[in-house]
């Protein structure tokens, strides 16, 4: 079964899991939502070492839950290949979806990219991504205490985890790791899974830009005092679900892996005029979320209200700004005195950044101009629509992106995991 797994089905097949295993695994309620679903821990093993892995912290990067239960299945079955993935040394934790409520906002991405060749236009006009102050992971940045965050951070609390492990992906491009701390067995390992399953290494991303980068695809946060080396927004990174771990000692790890492929993500050519590049990229990212929000003006009196529909406050803090605070992080590498040095990979990276955020908007714009009973709304809608299928057109061709097969995502992922898992306790033993 070629095809990500939805929330229901996930949460079937690890109770399923745990009637199987029923000595070695269990499933309990460690948090409930902001709208009462659950959130749902699965624990294999009965070690005295804890690594944690968290599921679906994006609703719209839906491969986590499928890795959950492949790593959950390799533990379960007796895996003693490393003490990382012996059940009687370690035991693993998966909280199988951390936000259930936007997943539910994103239900139809499962089925939009089952086809033999999923496209763009399929995703993003059901995809969700809720704006950063309800993203459980990201939300103690933007001052904000969610349900669902307080579950995590209870969890990192109770289990003191030698490691966590953050399963993301991106819409398109390559491979990379986001890691907290250090992990020097990690890279050779990552880079062969990657290359056997033919998937570039990303050599740049717009979410570690001045992070600090010993290997090809792996990034390692800077202290926390180094603000100037954070993208915008995440200067408060330090109170983040990702650095809790760090109070015992431990670890995150994002592991980040493409829907689509471009092998343009993993070339590491200078590339030849990089200032006029963030320029036109500011603009590009500019300009189509200008003409988003020129929808969105004319449609406004007829939409649900930003205080009880949750895709309408991602549109209205995507057109308070958020075009404007990332086309300027560009401009300002632009001025430096000495220009940054950036590889056409790192072009290619923030290409991927100013080609989705008006796609995200749109998507969602498209869904609530197809709900609305105003009869200005069809004509908005097919105005928007079409200037949407020539962006998805545009993105696809533009970069050459390919299809990666759902099992292959999930393999590069939980493989890259299981290897942190095993640098990062071959660290903590004496």
């Amino acid at each position: 079964m070629d095809r990500y797994l939805t929330v229901e089905e996930v949460a079937d097949s690890a109770r399923q899991l745990v009637s199987r295993h029923p000595g070695t695994a269990r499933l309990r309620r460690v948090g409930t939502s902001r709208a009462g679903r659950p959130i749902e821990m699965l624990s294999v093993g009965h070690g005295p070492h804890h690594v944690l892995v968290v599921a679906r912290p994006h609703p719209d990067e839906p491969v986590g839950g499928t890795t959950a239960l492949a790593l959950a299945n390799r533990v379960a079955g007796g895996d003693g290949g490393s003490p990382a993935t012996d059940p009687a040394r370690t035991t693993w934790n998966i909280v199988l979806c951390l936000d259930p409520d936007g997943a539910a906002l994103s239900k139809g991405v499962e089925t939009a990219t089952a086809t033999p060749a999923p496209t763009l236009h399929d995703y993003y006009r059901t995809a969700f991504r809720p704006i950063a102050a309800e993203q459980p992971e990201w939300a103690p940045i933007e001052s904000r205490q969610l349900p669902e965050t307080q579950a995590l951070f209870a969890v990192i609390d109770e289990l003191r985890p030698f490691l966590q492990c953050s399963l993301h992906s991106v819409e398109a491009g390559g491979t990379w790791v986001q890691l907290t701390d250090a992990l020097p067995e990690l890279p050779s390992p990552f880079r062969a899974f990657a290359t056997e399953l033919g998937i570039p290494v990303q050599l740049g991303t717009f979410d570690a830009l001045y992070w600090e980068n010993p290997a090809p695809g792996i990034h390692v946060l800077p202290p926390p005092h180094s603000t100037a080396r954070l993208a915008p927004g995440s200067e408060n990174i330090g109170l983040s679900t990702w650095c809790a771990p760090q109070r015992y000692g431990g670890i995150t790890a994002i592991v980040e892996v493409p829907m689509w492929a471009t092998d343009m993500a993993g070339d590491p050519a200078p590339h030849p005029e990089p200032v006029p590049a963030l320029r036109e990229l500011a603009g590009l990212v500019r300009d189509g979320g200008r003409q988003v929000t020129t929808v969105l003006d004319k449609a406004r009196a007829f939409l649900p209200p930003p205080e009880t529909d949750a895709s309408r406050r991602v549109l209205e803090w995507m057109a308070d700004g958020l075009y404007d605070l990332v086309a300027t992080s560009w401009e300002q590498l632009t001025r430096r005195p000495t220009p940054y040095p950036l590889p056409k990979a790192q072009i290619c990276a923030l290409d991927i950044v100013a080609r989705r955020q008006p796609l995200r908007a749109a998507g969602l714009l498209l869904r609530l101009l197809h709900a609305a009973p105003d009869p200005a709304a069809p004509a908005l809608h097919h105005d928007l629509n079409d200037l949407y299928t020539s962006w998805c057109t545009s993105f696809e061709s533009a970069l050459r992106l390919r299809w990666v097969p759902v099992h292959a995502q999930v393999e590069l992922q939980s493989r890259t995991v299981v290897a942190a898992a095993a640098s990062a306790l071959r660290a903590q033993m004496p």
